[in-house]
């Protein structure tokens, strides 16, 4: 059966958080940012546990154990068990030991998180390429103070034979001071020293979405995340739908850009949109109008974007900027269809400070 091709943003006449049962949550770009909570999250998150809905915390970082994510989260305000938490470590883990005998030895290269995750699958994690019997190799983010060596000690490996595993590709990571390099430029520097490819656990794959459905029995979730080539690509695979919140790595350009399977459900500004409905994307004349905004696709390649006549709900300067980047969705993702739209949009996205 082909999948309906999304070219527009959903619209949800309940909150979220009542129209689903459980959220999963990306961490880096959603709740926090280099270890700070990012605006509106915790009390967004706790309001949202408070009116029955589930939380899970489902992360592409592999650096740290649920128990240290979870006590992280506990500490910026969000009461969190460590069995919410689900990490690409995890995903990795499992796929390793579907793999290779009990008790194999796996080659490390990453943090705690890996060394944790393999132990809860009965295998070894070991730190030298030169281990006898040496099974696999894993790689996952490591931070920022991961040694270089390590990288060379994977190579050893991998060209000698040992399968190679990763948890994720993510190429950056969002942190306080900006973006920075994220597990998958390290996973670029390891493959171009050997030649190979790996096996990849994390989002948007389906190891890590199985991962997440057997951790957490979600009926009716909502994958929210700030990525689209991993949150709301595994959404897609998956078969959920998906809130793209716009405090991470993705910007107003590269959304209107999307291609189909990185087009999320909804979108809003950051996670205060868990717990609001999502207006509706109509068309109007030859465009697409959201809230005081309408989008329209012009023959000269230009999105244009206008004001309506009328009054905003908060007085003329009050036309939610948000409203405008869905119906420029609308008219984007509608003339690019099963493509990538090549409009240009800046003049648009300057009006609405984006």
């Amino acid at each position: 059966m082909t999948r309906q091709i999304r070219t527009s943003p959903a619209a949800c006449d309940q909150s979220l958080h009542q129209a689903y049962d459980t959220a999963l949550l990306d961490l880096d770009g959603v709740v926090y940012a280099g270890g700070r909570a990012i605006g509106h999250a915790v009390e967004s998150l706790v309001a949202a546990r408070a009116d029955g809905m589930h939380l899970a915390y489902v992360t592409n970082n592999a650096l740290r154990t649920p128990e240290a994510v979870a006590e992280h989260l506990g500490e910026l305000g969000i009461p969190t068990e460590a069995a919410e938490v689900i990490t690409s470590a995890q995903a990795v883990a499992r796929l390793i030991a579907e793999q290779v005998e009990p008790g194999a030895k796996v080659l490390v290269i990453g943090g705690e998180g890996l060394r944790v995750a393999l132990r809860e699958r009965g295998l070894v994690p070991v730190e030298s390429a030169d281990e006898e019997g040496l099974a696999a190799v894993v790689q996952g983010y490591g931070g920022p103070d991961l040694a270089w060596g390590r990288f060379a000690e994977a190579s050893y490996a991998i060209n000698r034979g040992v399968p190679w595993y990763v948890s994720n590709t993510d190429l950056t990571i969002p942190g306080a001071r900006g973006i920075a390099p994220g597990n998958g430029a390290a996973v670029e520097v390891v493959r171009i020293a050997t030649g190979a490819k790996p096996q990849v656990a994390g989002k948007p794959l389906p190891p890590m979405h199985r991962e997440t459905v057997l951790r957490t029995g979600a009926k009716r979730p909502l994958v929210v995340g700030d990525r689209l080539d991993t949150d709301i690509e595994g959404a897609f695979n998956g078969e959920v739908d998906s809130l793209l919140v716009m405090t991470g790595v993705t910007d107003a350009e590269q959304l209107l850009r999307a291609e189909p399977r990185h087009r999320p459900t909804y979108v809003d500004r950051d996670l205060r949109g868990l717990l609001a409905g999502q207006p509706e994307v109509v068309p109007a004349a030859e465009g697409f109008r959201c809230g005081g905004w309408t989008a329209v696709a012009l023959n000269s390649g230009v999105l244009e974007l206008c004001e309506d006549d009328e009054t905003g709900a908060d007085g003329e300067a009050g036309r939610d900027p948000m409203d405008g980047l869905r119906a420029l969705c609308a008219a984007a993702w509608t003339a690019a269809a099963e493509g990538v739209c090549t409009l240009d949009a800046a003049k648009a996205l300057a009006r609405l400070g984006l």
